[in-house]
């Protein structure tokens, strides 16, 4: 179930909500609180029910696992061990299986038949909350071992599909302060705010763009040769396209969740006012970044063991970020050249310094957001090939695109029924609202994320602005870019 779709939008969510609520206005907090488990795993297999039960199956054998290292005192390496084992191998098997094996037969000449396998929705998210569950478990982190909350922790459906990689102790005690005066009107107005806001962004923006970015990259796939326009235009159209995709989605989950007066962590922070890679990543799946710098930079020694093992460390976490996302050479390459660009930004920084002034923050912006353009060409190509031929056409004398869409659709800021002038609006709306518009954690959230929104006339406004824009939007092809990761 998407987020933007009737059936989310109009009963899945008022419907959950106004049960949740009902239940602890009774005074029934532990029925409202199963409610909402059975309502997440409603809403988790509405995409396919046959995975329910290996969402319930992770969940007891984790909470088994985390129980045991929480409360006893022999075994633990073993049992933490076979826990990570078990999370990996089931996630290896779904996501890798079918890569690996073609992998093998091609170097091997092997002729490893794996099937059919059909990736089951979040798996990669579950995955990564449950392993730090384990290992602060195992490390004495986890004071909550309520199961009830350790169910909701990782099925609740804002969050379930494509995160924030929510932590346990941001979440879990929330799940057992709750109260029914949490229930406000400032919460639940910025709460539905939050997610009209990122509906705009998805619908309007996103889907807008998206009709503009395959063409290009189904040519390129198809060994068309692609000529300056066409490649600066697929390249530049994706890169906003991801980014109102996963920026709307976010603000969607934190709204979603608020209805229930629950406040999930910040996942995207204007990643693209970035001035270095480093800042960028501190801006950009920002659950995920600390994921991989707590469990996995950390562990492999961090920088605690010089310059070289630090930079090698980066390198591997970025590369195995990169495969997270998913099972191809071309995310190996995105993880492999975001890994070499964090090693030259700390290089730089070790031998020049961090300049402050404004237009060496410029010339950082500048470079920061081509070298994640380029990057993302990697990110969204099925193929090297088709990838290769993106970036070579960005080169060259200036011409305008071959490979447009025969006709533009599906969004009301296509001001022009022009492809090229509709691709050269929808660009420039995009990067003045990416560039200089603040976000929606600055719009709606104070700096120590209390709740900052005023329930006002403009703000009224700008809520049925962005409705009236997604209803006249709604009814082209739509789906979440992240749902794949």
């Amino acid at each position: 179930m998407l987020f933007n779709s009737v059936a989310y939008i109009f009963a899945f969510l008022p419907v959950t909500a106004c049960i949740f609520w009902l239940l602890m206005w009774l005074g029934h907090k532990q029925m409202a609180l199963s409610a909402l488990s059975l309502a997440s795993l409603f809403f988790y297999g509405w995409w396919n029910p046959v995975y329910v039960p290996l969402l319930l199956a992770l969940v007891l054998a984790n909470y088994a696992i985390g129980y045991y290292l929480a409360t006893q005192r022999h075994w633990r390496k073993s049992v933490l061990t076979a826990g990570l084992i078990l999370n990996l191998s089931v996630l290896g098997y779904f996501k890798y299986a079918a890569f690996l094996a073609a992998n093998a037969n091609s170097l091997l000449g092997t002729s490893i038949e794996t099937g059919t396998i059909l990736l089951p929705l979040a798996i990669s998210f579950f995955t990564f909350q449950k392993i730090a569950f384990l290992c602060d478990a195992y490390a004495g982190k986890v004071n909550d071992l309520g199961f009830l909350r350790f169910g909701l922790f990782v099925s609740f459906f804002p969050q379930l599909i494509a995160g924030p990689i929510v932590h346990h102790r941001e979440i879990m005690p929330q799940f057992a302060r709750l109260e029914m005066k949490h229930l406000s009107w400032g919460t639940l107005a910025t709460g539905m705010s939050l997610f009209s806001v990122g509906l705009f962004k998805k619908v309007v923006i996103a889907d807008g763009l998206s009709q503009f970015v395959g063409p290009v990259f189904t040519a390129a796939s198809e060994g068309a040769s692609l000529n300056t326009g066409d490649s600066w235009l697929g390249m530049l159209a994706y890169t906003f396209q991801l980014y109102f995709d996963f920026s709307g989605y976010s603000d969607m989950a934190l709204g979603s969740a608020l209805l229930f007066g629950i406040h999930l962590p910040v996942n995207f922070y204007s990643p693209y006012k970035a001035t270095s890679i480093i800042d960028f990543w501190r801006r950009w799946h920002i659950t995920l970044s600390s994921f991989l710098r707590d469990y996995l930079y950390i562990p492999l020694g961090g920088n605690r063991h010089g310059p070289l093992r630090r930079y090698f460390n980066l390198f591997i976490t970025m590369l195995l970020g990169g495969l997270w996302h998913g099972a191809g050479w071309t995310f190996v390459a995105w993880g492999a050249l975001h890994g070499f660009y964090l090693i030259i930004n700390h290089l730089f920084r070790t031998v020049a310094g961090e300049s402050r002034s404004r237009l060496a923050g410029l010339a950082g912006f500048l470079l920061t957001f081509l070298a994640v353009a380029i990057a993302w060409v990697f990110f969204r190509a099925p193929t090297f090939p088709a990838a290769l031929a993106v970036l070579q056409g960005l080169a060259g004398s200036i011409d305008a695109p071959q490979f447009l869409p025969a006709s533009v659709t599906g969004t009301v800021l296509m001001i022009s029924s022009q492809p090229e002038e509709a691709a050269a609006a929808m660009l420039a709306i995009a990067a003045a609202m990416a560039f200089l518009l603040p976000n929606a954690a600055q719009y709606f959230l104070t700096p120590d994320r209390r709740l900052a929104f005023a329930p006002n006339l403009f703000n009224f406004l700008l809520v049925a602005a962005c409705w009236i824009c997604v209803i006249i939007s709604l009814g082209g092809p739509s789906e979440f870019l992240y749902f794949q990761f």
